[in-house]
């Protein structure tokens, strides 16, 4: 492609590429080109600037209202990319301006949400989560919640009692999120019921002619960033298929439905549904990678990387590479802005260390066509609100939205890390099968509905005031409630002190909890025996593994767990399918007899 055919189709990037700032700021002063246009290889001229380094040109192009919250095709965003540059200047002037844009599109969207959602009828509905895994010790600690739906008009109250991860312990407590909107404006209220305080943000519709004042991200909360991975994690929605579930044997079988909550419903599965995990170390110190290592890649890890494909691509790494360079592969830019080149998996940027792992997932669905609620009107802007704090809700709302069968999905199973899983089950609607404060279940001509009583969205005067709202900040790599949910401690049925840790266990070393005198083997027995169930370890666990040689690894020894409990689950597997098999050749023998 020749030059001027390039600086024709791209005049931004053109700019961007050869870093002429004055003429950048002068062409996007004419409001005339496209600011996230993307070149052939999937790149806003922002993106584009960040990956070559080019501080000015990223300046200029944020300054002008360029989307800092951009992601290529490749599921990296400009801040990942920033990352990579490993300059910290270019990191803290993207985080800065990435989190002014979110809370812009935070502000908008919210009272643009409750506005749609006035529009629908009022509703109370809950939504049951519940987490599990396939791993026993993971599995046993984790934990299951109830949101509470109250919708009046604009007005929306969700209820919670699981808050999230604090220092390796699930944070449990009362807090409901109440957003209320009227013209132009929404009030956003976090009330935290334990405490007795209400954290209050009004929020309106944000006037992009004046450029929100945000904090200057701290250089400890930059570092942070260039000494540790660049990870994202997402699921890959290309191959996603989705079938009827079917039931019976031989002749017998035909379309499979289970009542979910009193409705039915037809069950499908999602299949070829991949989790995808990248990480990026390139921008990392060899100090900083041994790090991590020793930090990430803990026993249980290693034995579930037997269940992951794993595909390690560095780009043009060389070993006599001494100093930064953003075109290591001498790229022209004819050849990078035309299409038709292939670059043989050549790039611009510092050369990518970069590790996919892949795990493919099997999610299912429970659709009911007759259910009373709308998922378009009613249900997904309640998801859309949570999603702004909420990563579990984000996935979520990435599951539904896809191109899924006729219905409304009642049950949903869909995965959330690499070893955990989401059951989201839709039930008591209307309160029609418990009572519930402050709602009126009401039935008119065979069509039921409810009311909802206006007090359900104020806060008791006796709760204190502290100003703008608490809402933490969506993490950009969720997967971190993994690495907790792995170090999360299992606690016996004994005493409050009587307890030991996974992560203790495995690494033989001393419990936090005061008053633990036992020895490094028998921690290691009472994980073991934790991870099989509720029973004496002599009765479950060969004598060999309840005295394990020093000459076993921590590795070995995990793997032996994990692979005692399978079969457990799979002899209960199998017992099942007997029983079912049983069942139906019963069913048949009967109306052959008839």
């Amino acid at each position: 492609m020749a030059s001027k055919t390039v600086e024709r189709d791209f005049p931004l990037h053109w700019l961007v590429w050869h870093n002429e700032v004055e003429k950048l700021d002068v062409e996007i002063a004419k409001n005339i080109h496209d600011l996230e246009l993307v070149d052939p290889r999937g790149r806003t001229p922002l993106m584009l600037s960040v990956t070559l380094g080019n501080i000015e040109s990223t300046r200029v192009l944020l300054r002008h209202g360029a989307n800092a919250t951009a992601e290529n095709g490749a599921y990296w965003t400009v801040l990942h990319e920033s990352v990579g540059t490993g300059d910290p200047e270019l990191v803290q002037m993207i985080l800065q301006c990435r989190d002014c844009q979110r809370y812009n599109k935070r502000t908008v969207g919210v009272p643009e949400l409750l506005q749609k959602l006035k529009e629908s009828p009022d509703f109370y509905v809950e939504m049951k989560w519940e987490f599990a895994s396939w791993v026993p010790l993971v599995s046993r600690m984790c934990p299951s919640d109830t949101y509470k739906v109250w919708k009046s008009g604009s007005n929306v109250r969700i209820d919670t009692t699981l808050l999230g991860f604090d220092n390796m312990t699930w944070q449990r407590g009362s807090r409901s999120y109440i957003f209320k909107g009227t013209a132009g404006t929404a009030t956003v209220m976090e009330v935290d019921h334990d405490q007795k305080e209400v954290y209050t943000e009004v929020m309106r519709l944000a006037d992009v002619t004046q450029p929100l004042q945000t904090t200057r991200p701290s250089e400890e909360a930059v570092a942070a960033r260039l000494t540790s991975p660049i990870v994202t994690t997402f699921i890959d929605t290309d191959k996603i298929s989705f079938e009827r579930n079917k039931s019976g044997i031989w002749g017998w079988r035909s379309d499979k439905t289970e009542f979910v909550n009193g409705y039915e419903c037809k069950v499908f599965s999602a299949s070829n549904v991949e989790l995808v995990t990248k990480t990026r170390t390139e921008h990392l110190s060899q100090q900083d990678k041994e790090k991590c290592k020793k930090v990430i890649k803990t026993p249980l890890e290693s034995f579930l990387g037997v269940a992951e494909e794993h595909t390690k691509t560095n780009s043009m790494s060389n070993g006599s590479i001494t100093s930064v360079s953003y075109n290591p592969c001498d790229i022209s830019a004819e050849d990078y802005f035309n299409k038709y080149v292939d670059l043989e998996g050549r790039d611009i940027g510092r050369p990518k260390e970069q590790t996919t792992k892949t795990q493919k997932f099997r999610g299912t669905l429970w659709l009911c066509e007759a259910f009373p609620l709308s998922l378009q009107e009613q249900v997904i802007p309640i998801i859309d609100l949570m999603a702004a704090s909420n990563a579990h809700f984000k996935k979520l709302r990435d599951f539904i939205t896809l191109q899924i069968p006729a219905g409304f999905p009642v049950k949903i199973e869909i995965p959330i890390f690499h070893v955990l899983n989401a059951r989201i089950t839709f039930g008591n609607i209307f309160a029609m099968n418990q009572p519930v404060e402050m709602v009126t279940c009401v039935g008119e001509e065979g069509k039921m509905s409810c009311v909802v009583n206006e007090a359900c969205f104020e806060v008791p005067p006796t709760y204190g005031r502290l100003g703008d709202a608490h809402h933490e900040r969506l993490h950009d790599e969720d997967d971190e409630l993994l690495q907790f949910a792995i170090q999360q401690s299992l606690v016996d049925a004994g005493s409050e002190n009587d307890q030991v840790t996974f992560w203790e266990a495995l690494n033989r070393t001393q419990p936090s909890a005061t008053g633990f005198g036992e020895d490094e083997d028998r921690q290691l027995q009472r994980a073991i025996a934790e991870s099989l169930g509720k029973m004496e370890p002599a009765e479950i666990i060969p004598t060999d593994i309840l005295q394990p040689s020093r000459s076993l690894s921590e590795e070995d020894q995990m793997r032996l767990v994990l692979e005692m409990s399978q079969q457990e689950q799979d002899d209960a597997e199998r017992q099942r399918k007997q029983e079912e098999e049983e069942l139906e050749m019963i069913l048949k023998l009967s109306l052959m007899e008839k």
